[in-house]
């Protein structure tokens, strides 16, 4: 696996993402070198949330339909309420996720994004987090749920809420680098 300054890295979102969970991490990989590419279920632009305030609006450069797994060295999924809720009924949103799960590459949901892992039925076993409401739904699913900044289960890392987005970055960035997770 590249090294994060070569690598191509994936952020899947659609309408109602928050904002700071998108942007911020998407400009710091950016910064890093990386090349980020975001996919959506089509190429419209799609709204940011900033709580429950409309924020800005960003373009997918590519439709879900359109992402080869292959092509990337990690995946990014933010939070928003709306965002991983209508993203977890979308069947190929879902085998992206699993997809890049399978494959071993570094996975990161903040927030509401945790949603996705558990549509995609990979958190089994693994210790993650998110946001307070979601955290049931992990459990349910079979994950062992804690409260911190940052959780690394294998290639598999989760955050809570915008305050962590600094954290979620630098565990993300270290994955690619490593090849795989390091401990928070």
């Amino acid at each position: 696996m590249p090294a994060i300054e070569e690598s191509r890295i994936l952020i899947v979102a659609t309408d109602g993402f928050e904002q700071s969970e998108l942007f911020d991490p998407r400009q710091a990989l950016i910064d890093a070198g990386a090349e980020v590419v975001l996919a959506a279920p089509d190429t419209q632009p799609i709204q940011g949330m900033k709580h429950d305030e409309k924020g800005d609006t960003i373009t997918p450069e590519i439709t879900l339909e359109a992402v080869k797994v292959a092509e990337y060295d990690g995946l990014i999924l933010p939070g928003g309420v709306a965002n991983p809720d209508t993203l977890r009924t979308n069947d190929k949103a879902v085998a992206i996720v699993r997809a890049f799960v399978d494959a071993g590459k570094p996975v990161a949901a903040i927030c509401h994004g945790p949603w996705l892992l558990v549509e995609a039925d990979v958190v089994r076993g693994k210790t993650v987090t998110g946001w307070p409401s979601v955290r049931t739904d992990l459990t349910n699913a079979g994950a062992q749920v804690v409260d911190q900044a940052v959780a690394i289960d294998g290639n598999i890392i989760t955050s809570r809420k915008p305050d962590d987005i600094p954290a979620f970055v630098e565990a993300f960035k270290a994955a690619v680098d490593a090849g795989q997770p390091v401990a928070a």
